[in-house]
């Protein structure tokens, strides 16, 4: 059979696009004539798809009431609500050879509809599964059907494998293959770039670009805090806004650039679309998580962009970046060290060009999109 031919139902449980679902966007394409992505949520991420001529289905709108953290009573709880909503899916499935489940909550329904439907189920792994994003009876409900329903787990790095075979999960049935990107995409004309800084004001200081939702283990804070510790010119864009809850942490964020003096110094962009422009218009780019992050998709944005990038030392981003070489590493949470690192950064523009530019070379080779959907329509193949 021919992969592109192969006839996929991918499922997901967001309907705004966040790193998984960015993935899932490129992934999905080549199988797009005979393919359908359904979704557990409506939202934009379903007009981006529709873009880019990939059908859809919405099998719910009403929200699945079980978050990473929850209590076994709340998962019980929602049972009753599930099983229409695996029906559904089942019943979709049997026009497809497999079911591919993009996030947690996909998984779940998707393990559920392929032992209805007799379909098999590939899950691709996000998330690093540990207490500091799972509660227990999630991590086991997540692994427990990912080692008795699925045929394959693609772990998006070498992290997210390590910590799915900690809290149980098959070694064997696990192949790491990290994002993939149209390097194009990233590739932003020097008089686009200058207009932006125009428009957006940021063209007197040094900028330092944060790109990802507002949310307390993304670290904004972290970075906010580094800022009192730079030059009074070293200014920051926070690209993104809360997304699952996290309105209060938003508010915090405002208020500490308030009590620390920053109100000339801190600009809040929101969510935007032009994510490649933006990260070409800064200076520098930081990565702030607190916890271990999986993969890092704004690292290797960052990267393709030509922008110097400093990361936080844990998890995928270990893997992305070897200080000095082709980035720079900062202990999570240490925002002492994060203003030192950024100093340094800025008081080495010859070094920090180069850095940039290596690093641009490395990641249009190493993460190129054709090659990971290959390597993905490789292992698909192999379960068929």
């Amino acid at each position: 059979m021919n992969s592109p031919s192969m006839k996929i139902l991918f499922l997901d449980q967001s309907g705004t696009p966040g790193g998984a679902e960015l993935c899932l966007l490129d992934i999905a394409k080549p199988y797009r004539e005979h393919s359908i992505v359904g979704l557990l949520a409506d939202g934009p991420f379903r007009a981006l798809l529709a873009q880019h001529e990939i059908p859809t289905t919405v099998f719910t709108t009403q929200t699945i009431n079980v978050r990473k953290e929850s209590s076994l009573l709340t998962s019980l709880r929602s049972t009753s609500q599930l099983l229409p909503l695996v029906q559904a899916v089942a019943g979709t499935a049997r026009s497809y050879d497999l079911i591919y489940a993009n996030t947690p909550k996909a998984l779940v329904i998707g393990a559920l509809a392929s032992l209805w439907s007799q379909r098999p189920l590939v899950y691709h792994l996000h998330d690093i599964i540990s207490p500091d994003h799972f509660s227990k009876i999630n991590r086991t409900v997540l692994v427990t059907l990912a080692n008795r329903v699925a045929k394959l787990v693609i772990a998006n790095s070498q992290a997210s494998q390590t910590a799915f075979v900690a809290a149980g999960g098959r070694s064997q049935l696990c192949r790491v293959v990290y994002n993939g990107f149209d390097s194009d995409r990233y590739v932003i004309a020097p008089a686009e770039t200058e207009h932006l800084r125009t428009t957006l004001a940021l063209t007197d200081g040094f900028w330092i670009g944060h790109f990802s939702r507002l949310s307390p283990w993304k670290g904004q804070h972290i970075l906010l805090k580094a800022l009192t510790l730079c030059p009074d010119d070293t200014k920051a864009i926070l690209v993104g806004d809360a997304l699952f809850g996290e309105d209060e942490y938003v508010l915090e964020l405002h208020r500490q650039v308030k009590q620390l003096g920053l109100e000339g110094r801190v600009r809040f962009l929101g969510f935007r679309s032009d994510i490649p422009q933006l990260m070409s218009a800064c200076n520098l780019v930081t990565h702030t998580s607190t916890a271990p992050e999986p993969f890092g998709r704004v690292i290797v944005e960052s990267m393709l962009c030509g922008t110097p990038v400093i990361a936080a030392a844990a998890g995928g981003a270990t893997e992305l970046i070897d200080t000095g070489e082709n980035g720079w590493l900062c202990p999570p949470g240490e925002p002492e060290i994060l203003a030192k690192v950024i100093l340094t950064c800025r008081s080495a523009p010859q070094q920090r060009q180069q850095i940039a530019q290596l690093a641009q070379e490395q990641a249009r080779d190493r993460f190129d999109i054709a090659a990971i959907n290959t390597l993905i329509a490789q292992h698909l193949q192999s379960i068929v």
